[in-house]
């Protein structure tokens, strides 16, 4: 069984970077400058320069591996976005050439003089337009996920995993505003989850100190609570409502942005993950999910959809028919499952 130890390594600093550059970004521009809408607010500069870091660093140390990435520079190429592109430029310029951290190469394209070019840049963002498929390896990257909790100065993640054949290998999930322990605050905030399949899921601060090792834990029926997402229009909080009614669950949801939810629940800090779409015929992306599912499974505990089927990440940049996922230790899955079914026969019933 491969341990996949370098491309653990590599997955680990590109996240790392990503990390600093987003919240570099927070500092910089959300505190800073009055928020517009549209192509040019900070989150998009964020995403544009985080992936751009990201897959510099996996085209070095791996040139011959595709990326399926949430973002493309099309609109970047063009000269009414000569000042945004200016700023991503820079910024991503700026988090690839900082000192050299614990683990870092040279040989990936970072440490100071490892300046790109716009082009370089450019291009390096363009990496991510492939799509996916059944076959041979491939990264996903989503270089913020929860937007809207990148904003509010709250939870958002930067995601990377690789996929070989269909089946995820290794997954990282950079939280930089999650507490690395909710019971001791003093430790500060910044974690990296790490899962390799079969081997196991840990978390490591930014600086990659401090590994835990992560194990679902068992949750007696009345300490359930379920962890979802903020907004509702992601998430039917209804439904979350009537499947916690059916397992009597009393604890009010833990409700935050992002697959920092998978990390939370990996770590114990929820018993289960539920998100039911609200949009008919919405397919989730295999970006949004294929982190956070490994890290869940490499710490024991079960992911699937709505249906209790396994989530295909071998049909393209989306998971085609799987509808809703649950993510929980094995006994409460399968509690939470039998649950959303009854919640979804009643729901058919009433409409």
């Amino acid at each position: 069984m491969s341990s996949y130890a370098t491309e653990k390594k590599v997955a680990v600093a590109a996240v790392r970077r990503a990390c600093q550059l987003t919240s570099s970004v927070f500092n910089k521009l959300v505190k800073n400058e009055t928020l517009t809408k549209g192509d040019k607010s900070p989150v998009t500069v964020g995403d544009y320069a985080a992936q751009a870091v990201i897959s510099t660093m996996l085209y070095n140390a791996f040139p011959a591996d595709p990326i399926v990435g949430e973002e493309d520079a099309a609109e970047l190429r063009e000269e009414s976005s000569a000042e945004m592109r200016d700023r991503i430029i820079a910024l991503a310029n700026e988090a690839l050439t900082s000192e050299l951290g614990p683990g870092d190469e040279v040989s990936w394209g970072v440490g100071p003089g490892q300046e790109k070019t716009a082009v370089q840049l450019l291009d390096a963002i363009d990496r991510g337009n492939h799509p996916g498929g059944p076959s041979g390896r491939m990264w996903t990257i989503d270089p913020i996920d929860g937007t809207k909790g990148f904003l509010r100065g709250e939870q958002y993640a930067v995601c990377l995993s690789l996929i070989v054949d269909a089946q995820v290998q290794v997954g990282i999930i950079g939280c930089p505003n999650l507490l690395f322990d909710p019971a001791q605050p003093d430790l500060g905030r910044g974690v990296i989850f790490v899962a390799v399949k079969g081997h196991g899921a840990e978390q490591v601060t930014l600086t990659g100190a401090n590994p835990i090792p992560l194990k679902i834990p068992c949750f007696a029926p009345s300490d359930i609570s379920f962890l979802e997402s903020v907004e509702a229009a992601h998430s039917s909080h209804t439904f979350n409502e009537r499947v916690s009614s059916l397992l009597n669950i009393t604890r009010s949801p833990v409700r935050m942005d992002s697959q920092a939810k998978y990390g939370c629940l990996a770590r114990g800090d929820g018993a289960a993950y539920l998100r039911m779409p609200t949009g008919v015929g919405y397919r989730e992306k295999i970006w949004d999910h294929a982190p956070g599912a490994i890290l869940v499974e490499e710490a024991g505990g079960v992911v699937t959809d709505s249906r209790g089927g396994a989530l295909n990440f071998g049909l393209g940049r989306t998971l085609g028919e799987n509808f809703g996922v649950i993510a929980a230790g094995r006994a409460v899955h399968s509690r939470v499952l039998e649950a959303v079914k009854t919640a979804g026969m009643e729901a058919k019933a009433k409409a």
